[in-house]
């Protein structure tokens, strides 16, 4: 029994812990494909979750205020009058509300997704244990940040009916390459078993700025986490260990073909150890930029704080109007200060499987995993302009939008989406790839290869 004036909250229940996603799941959007791009139309989608133990006792006012401020508080406000905060499933009217322990909570955003290369995911292997194929690079291996349909799972299930796939390792969004998958959680365990073991050997090709060593060279240099919503890294001494061997293949005059073969499997570890040594990756949109000073990085000589480099490398991507290249956007840098709890790397290297039931930790703000992007939008010129929808009779548009092609949808304009109210610059295909390749993967079972890209041949020119 409640006492009087106290609200009820149902037990728990199970959210479904899956790997994977179905058609319900791929059926939110449609791709269309423009200027070597593949997008996605905008679509609405609910972001879920249960009450964090640290809100218990907090307004949503409170939070919102707090911990999320990628928005402006009108926002908040605008959306609880269009109906789209459900607190228990019943609709928030007052963001004053108190909150308590198993409260439920959702929130439904129009999500545009970043463009991704056009370039068709090519399947190498599929057989009744594995899935293995050529990842383009610019595409994330899962769910993660801003994407959840430009990604390989999605576009996997949508245009190959592959589905129910478990993710056996992870390449970074920019690296293109040997990428595999399990198609039973035997086959994962078995296969990550040799992962954890160190049994999987792991072959790696990229393009490197100037004359590379004919011998072999062995970076054995730790790196250190400089942010995880930007997504750097750098040596430093407090690092963790890693160790690369580097052997080149051919030099042009200008630039060199190194193969690559990590023994260890830190984030960014190719790219950072080659920055090291003074050979970094010729187009990587983070380790070869003015940002790192004149020596770009070379013996670990950078001459900044990490906030100072950061910044830097902020605002040489915003001046050359390509955050999305680096996998952050505008919005993510108004949301809040580096915050480890909760801050993301864009090339989701490491995060766990999302769970289709409630993808993210927030309905509010994409904020998944530690080392995902968050998607939440940048907040509107003044709160007045979200103040006047409560008389704007789009508001209510969204929740038609069952029924809606997909033709609709993406002509549709939601009062609420600053997404809508932006042009944005895009990407141009050759921006979207970087010269690292995953050439070969071998176990103790299996080797599955791939062609060697066209930006690897010996006598290759820019």
């Amino acid at each position: 029994r409640l006492a009087a004036g106290e609200r009820y909250v149902p037990p728990p229940r199970k959210l479904s812990a899956g790997v994977s996603f179905g058609a319900e799941h791929f059926a939110e959007t449609s791709y269309y494909f423009e200027g070597g791009l593949r997008k996605v139309r905008p679509y609405y989608y609910d972001f879920r979750t249960y009450c964090k133990g640290r809100w218990v006792g907090r307004s949503l006012l409170h939070v919102f205020s707090t911990e999320f401020r990628a928005q402006p508080l009108a926002y908040y406000r605008a959306a609880a009058r269009a109906g789209r905060l459900r607190l228990n499933e019943e609709p928030v009217r007052d963001l004053d509300i108190v909150l308590k322990n198993n409260d439920f909570l959702r929130n439904t955003v129009h999500r545009h997704e970043p463009p991704v290369t056009a370039q068709p995911i090519q399947i190498l292997v599929e057989n009744d244990e594995v899935v293995v194929v050529d990842k383009p690079s610019s595409l994330p291996v899962h769910p993660c940040g801003r994407f959840r349909h430009n990604t390989v799972i999605f576009i996997l299930g949508k245009e190959h009916d592959l589905k129910e796939l478990h993710t056996i390792h992870r390449l970074d969004r920019m690296t293109s390459g040997v990428l595999m998958f399990a198609k039973t959680v035997e086959v994962s365990k078995r296969i990550d078993e040799q992962v954890r073991e160190r049994q999987l050997e792991k072959e790696y090709v990229c393009r490197v700025v100037g004359e590379f060593p004919e011998h072999e060279v062995v970076c054995e240099e730790p790196i250190l986490v400089v942010s995880y919503k930007v997504g750097v890294c750098r040596v430093d001494p407090k690092g963790k260990f890693c160790k690369t061997v580097f052997q080149r293949l051919s030099y042009n005059g200008k630039s060199s073909v190194v193969k690559c073969l990590p023994r260890t499997g830190r984030t960014h570890q190719i790219r950072v150890h080659l920055q090291y040594l003074g050979h970094p990756i010729v187009n990587d949109p983070i380790y070869n930029m003015e940002a790192w000073g004149p020596d770009r990085g070379k013996g670990g000589k950078i001459d900044k704080t990490d906030e100072e480099l950061l910044k830097a490398l902020v605002e040489e991507h915003r001046s050359k109007q390509s955050l999305d290249i680096l996998g952050i956007s505008e919005e993510d840098l108004n949301s809040s200060a580096e915050n480890k709890d909760c801050g993301n790397s864009g090339d989701c290297t490491k995060s766990a499987q999302a769970d289709p039931a409630s993808e993210n930790s927030y309905p509010a703000e994409d904020a998944e995993d530690p080392e995902r992007n968050d998607a939440a939008a940048c907040p509107l010129n003044s709160d007045s302009n979200l103040e006047t929808l409560e008389q704007n009779k789009e508001l209510g548009s969204w929740e038609n939008r069952d029924g809606q092609t997909g033709e609709e949808s993406s002509e549709e304009k939601d009062p609420l989406c600053v997404e809508c109210k932006i042009t944005r610059r895009d990407p141009s295909p050759k921006e979207l790839v970087m010269y690292l390749h995953a050439l070969r993967y071998k176990g103790a079972e299996f080797e599955y290869c791939s062609k060697m890209p066209e930006w690897a041949v010996e006598d290759w020119e820019e």
